[in-house]
């Protein structure tokens, strides 16, 4: 990095939680961005979770999903104890987050909310988020990850 941390980094580091961060350079606007960060990184696309806010019977919750697949929006309504669950718009999940869209990062958040880990990302030793910034990916394990946002696990994405 370049001697400034982001919410998420400093939150990491503040808690010493073992983690690596990761920069790339992919075009925010490309076809199968997470795929190709996956790329540029060296690792299974598997292993990056991209961040989403939604709408869940009117509370705003975060899904962490493999960017291999799409969040299943039932799944996470019944995930979180809910009936219906969309998309936040995305001025409401940055204004809430505290992040850009392309970088929000479940670590760190302005406001701590409700999170949803894909349960696959307990599968892999390491996974790797956005670290608060597009361009920047953290490394860690998803068992901390869980841990630092107070996620539950539940199946999220379809294939």
């Amino acid at each position: 990095m370049t001697g400034r941390g982001t919410p998420a980094t400093v939150l990491l580091a503040k808690r010493g939680v073992t983690h690596r961060t990761h920069p790339y350079d992919v075009p925010a606007d490309a076809p199968n961005y997470g795929a190709l960060v996956a790329s540029v990184l060296g690792v299974a696309p598997a292993r990056v979770f991209k961040t989403l806010v939604a709408e869940v019977d009117g509370m705003l919750t975060v899904a962490v999903v493999p960017v291999t697949g799409e969040l299943d929006l039932k799944a996470l309504a019944a995930a979180a104890d809910g009936k219906r669950a969309t998309l936040a718009e995305r001025a409401t999940a940055e204004r809430v987050t505290g992040y850009v869209r392309g970088g929000i990062s479940p670590l760190g958040q302005r406001k701590r909310l409700p999170t949803v880990l894909d349960a696959s990302a307990l599968d892999h030793p390491t996974v790797y988020v956005s670290a608060g910034r597009r361009g920047l990916q953290v490394e860690l394990d998803p068992a901390d990850l869980v841990t630092l946002t107070g996620a539950r696990t539940a199946r999220l994405a379809t294939a």
